[in-house]
C-alpha cells in the first residue's frame, strides 16, 4: 500500500499573515485525502545525525538560536521562524527518512510525506525560499549510508528550482538529480549547464507559459537518463505550483500533467527498484489546485502499488 506520513505540529510552523507558504496548505492537503485508503503514520522528528549529514552542526546550531520564544524570527527575506517551526522542520526530515525505511524495508509499497515548511531550497549552511532542512536530500543521505543504497534518483518537479538539493547533492555521486523548473524565475539558478561534479545534475529549465505538452517532451531525455541510471530507490520532490492556478508562477500545467509525471516516475521504480518511490510535498499555493494536484498524484502511487 502507499503510506502516508504527516503529524499535526506541522501546524505549529506559523508564518506571518499573507505568507503564501501558510498552515492552510497542509490542511487542503489533509482534507483531499482524507477518505483515501492509506497507511498512515506520524512523522518522527529527524535525529541530529540525519540532519548532520546534509547541514553542519554550525547551522543547526544557528537555526537552534534563532528559534523564537514568540511572534517571527525572519531569516531572509521570505523565510520564517514561528516558536514550533523547527519542531515542524525536524518533523519533514524525519517522515522523509521514515518514509525510506519504510519502503526498503517492505511495510510500504511506495509513501507521500505530506509536511511542511518545504526543504528543496534550504542550501548546506544557508536558508531560503521557505525552506530550513533539505528534506529530500537528507532523505537521500539517509537511504545511502543507513540502508547502503548506491544508486538513488532524486526528481524534483517543482516550480522553482531545487537550489539546496543541488548544492547537497552536488558532490554525491550516488545520485542523480533531475529537476524541471521555469525560467527565468526565483530563485535564478537551474541552468541547463549545471550539472554536478559528477555530471550527476540535470537542469530542464522551462520557459514561462509551459503547458504540459512542453514539459513532457523536454523531461524525456532527463527519464532516459534516469532510466539508464537504473536507480534503487525514487525520490521526489512534489510541488505542484506549477499547475496554471498557482500565483507565484506561470507555468500552464494541469492535473494530469502531475498524473503523468507520477506515472512515468512510477515507471522507473518498478523497472529498477521493485517500485520503492517516496514523494515529498514541496511547493504549491493556490489551496484548490493545491488539493487537486495532490489527490491526483497520490491516486496515481495508490494505482501504481504493485506495478
Amino acid at each position: 500500500m502507499t503510506l502516508l506520513l504527516t503529524h499535526p505540529d506541522a501546524d505549529l510552523h506559523e508564518t506571518p499573515p499573507g505568507h503564501p507558504e501558510q498552515v492552510a496548505r497542509l490542511k487542503a492537503v489533509r482534507r483531499a485525502l482524507s477518505g483515501v485508503d492509506l497507511l498512515r503514520e506520524d512523522a518522527p522528528e529527524a535525529t541530529d545525525a540525519q540532519i548532520l549529514r546534509c547541514h553542519p552542526q554550525s547551522y543547526l546550531d544557528m537555526l537552534i538560536a534563532a528559534s523564537p520564544t514568540d511572534g517571527w524570527a525572519q531569516l531572509d527575506a521570505d523565510t520564517h521562524m514561528a516558536p514550533g517551526s523547527l519542531r515542524a522542520a525536524r518533523l519533514a526530515a524525519g517522515a522523509a527518512c521514515r518514509a525510506v525505511d519504510a519502503v526498503i524495508g517492505g511495510e510500504a509499497d511506495n509513501a507521500f510525506v505530506a509536511m511542511r515548511p518545504p526543504g528543496h531550497h534550504a542550501e548546506t549552511a544557508k536558508p531560503m525560499g521557505f525552506c530550513l532542512f533539505g528534506t529530500v536530500a537528507i532523505a537521500a543521505k539517509h537511504a545511502l549510508e543507513a540502508h547502503g543504497l548506491d544508486r538513488i534518483a532524486v526528481v524534483d518537479f517543482d516550480v522553482h528550482h531545487g537550489n539546496g538539493t543541488q548544492d547537497l547533492l552536488w558532490d554525491e555521486a550516488r545520485t542523480l538529480f533531475v529537476t524541471s523548473h521555469q525560467s527565468p524565475l526565483w530563485p535564478g539558478t537551474g541552468d541547463a549547464s549545471e550539472t554536478g561534479a559528477h555530471d550527476n545534475v540535470i537542469n530542464v529549465p522551462l520557459p514561462p507559459n509551459s503547458d504540459g505538452a512542453t514539459f513532457r517532451a523536454r523531461i524525456e531525455p532527463a527519464l532516459a537518463r534516469l532510466d539508464a541510471f537504473a536507480p534503487q530507490l525514487v525520490l521526489v520532490s512534489a510541488g505542484f505550483d506549477a499547475h496554471r492556478e498557482d500565483p507565484l508562477a506561470q507555468l500552464d500545467w494541469q492535473e494530469d500533467d502531475f498524473a503523468w509525471i507520477t506515472d512515468r516516475l512510477c515507471d522507473l521504480a518498478h523497472a529498477h527498484a521493485g517500485g520503492r518511490l517516496v514523494s515529498c510535498l514541496e511547493g504549491g499555493y493556490d489551496l484548490t489546485a493545491l488539493a487537486t494536484s495532490v489527490a491526483a498524484h497520490v491516486d496515481v502511487l495508490r494505482r501504481r502499488e504493485n506495478g
